[in-house]
């Protein structure tokens, strides 16, 4: 017989609490935490593996199905965390976006300086343009595969806030009219991303000169900005 629900009991909120044998709860709270730590080292198992496979095959000649033969789970299991292959791609893509910062942020420790810390972490970008997991899947196949707007947001979202947050503390030196932050931050990760778009693009015998160039612009620029 089915259970009734709430507004089959008259006077009541729903059908008497039944009373939990001791442990009960504590016993399906584990259980629970458990199919959560399962389900999460899943779905990290699933991106490590399709961020490889993105990055070494492209985009086009990743099959789902050789991500789901390499990670040795089904089709559901997969779906039941990513919707599409490209939903996959996207965490992907947003995995990578993740350690560049980190990465970014790591040459920039120690640094005081705003320039400095601006100098370093443009410098750290358009070097790490030259990984081929970031070259591949961020620069090449990100914007086509998530739409451009799509892709701003994410760049947006890692980095845009560094960099108003540094252009801020050079307002607040006074080399920077503050009413100038939010603008001239897109500004610079436009720049940034034009200069490693560049080396990306480069053949690999042409790779060094044009992270050299753009190391070389990227120092200018912020010369002539800031002195």
């Amino acid at each position: 017989m089915d259970r009734p629900d709430a507004t089959e009991w008259p006077g009541e909120a729903g059908p008497p609490a039944r009373p939990e044998r001791p442990g009960a709860t504590g016993r399906a709270g584990v259980a629970k935490n458990r199919n959560v730590a399962r389900g999460e080292a899943t779905r990290a198992q699933l991106v490590a593996i399709a961020t490889r496979m993105f990055a070494e095959y492209g985009y086009e000649d990743t099959s789902i199905e050789a991500v789901l033969r390499e990670a040795g789970v089904s089709r559901g299991s997969l779906y039941h965390h990513f919707a599409s292959k490209e939903a996959l791609f996207e965490a992907a893509a947003e995995a990578v976006e993740t350690s560049v910062g980190e990465q970014v942020l790591a040459e920039a420790s120690g640094l005081e300086d705003p320039v400095a810390l601006l100098r370093s972490g443009f410098l750290a970008w358009i070097r790490l343009a030259g990984d081929p997991v970031v070259r591949r899947i961020l620069l090449i196949d990100a914007p086509a595969v998530m739409g451009w707007e799509r892709w701003r947001a994410m760049e947006e979202h890692h980095a845009l806030g560094q960099i108003r947050a540094v252009l801020q503390v050079i307002a607040d030196q006074g080399k920077l009219r503050p009413e100038l932050v939010g603008t001239l931050a897109h500004v610079l990760l436009a720049s940034g991303n034009e200069v490693t778009l560049l080396v990306a693009r480069a053949d690999d015998d042409g790779k060094e000169a044009a992270m050299q160039a753009g190391a070389d612009v990227i120092d200018e620029l912020l010369q002539r900005l800031f002195g």
